[in-house]
């Protein structure tokens, strides 16, 4: 039961993709290659991701990439300064999803690994006001839960709460 959430999660995303980035165009993908870039390499986008760069530090490198339309999928929410990246992305059109915060769990945090951390669990107002403070436009908006098909009080919640959100913003004039 837990595998059709992630391809919930990623058909959700891709119709959004689809609706505002026509096939065919070249996508910048704001982090490492992820089994999302591939999904749009598959629906015949030309993907382009960085490379691991810490963009907390380099946002910067964000400007070297020639593309059409970019996305930061799961990406903004493990960034200390996000504001940064948002306003060095090359393009015009920016998808974005993020976790939002969920008033009954801790933010995520894998002490193993220190760039597996979520520094930021939005609630949809603070993403929005980033957007705009970055020079974005918001033109679209949707939420959806994440169940994660246990019992227990927390995993009903999940039915009913927004888990993820995700915006398609223009660059402003």
């Amino acid at each position: 039961m837990y595998k059709q959430y992630p391809q919930k999660r990623y058909a959700r995303t891709k119709a959004i993709l689809q609706r505002f980035a026509p096939q065919g165009s070249s996508v910048l993908d704001v982090g490492v290659v992820n089994p999302f870039s591939q999904l749009m390499k598959d629906e015949g986008y030309k993907v382009y991701n960085t490379q691991g760069e810490d963009l907390d530090f380099q946002p910067e490198v964000l400007q070297g990439f020639d593309a059409d339309f970019t996305t930061a999928l799961e990406i903004l929410e493990h960034l200390v300064n996000p504001l940064g990246v948002l306003q060095k992305i090359p393009t015009q059109k920016l998808l974005v999803t993020v976790p939002l915060r969920l008033w009954f769990a801790k933010a995520y945090r894998n002490a193993a690994d220190p760039r597996d951390c979520h520094y930021h669990e939005f609630e949809d107002w603070q993403l929005d006001m980033l957007l705009e403070k970055a020079g974005w436009q918001i033109k679209y908006r949707e939420k959806w839960t994440h169940p994660v098909g246990k019992i227990g009080i927390r995993p009903l919640l999940r039915y009913f709460t927004p888990r993820y959100y995700a915006v398609y913003a223009e660059r402003k004039a």
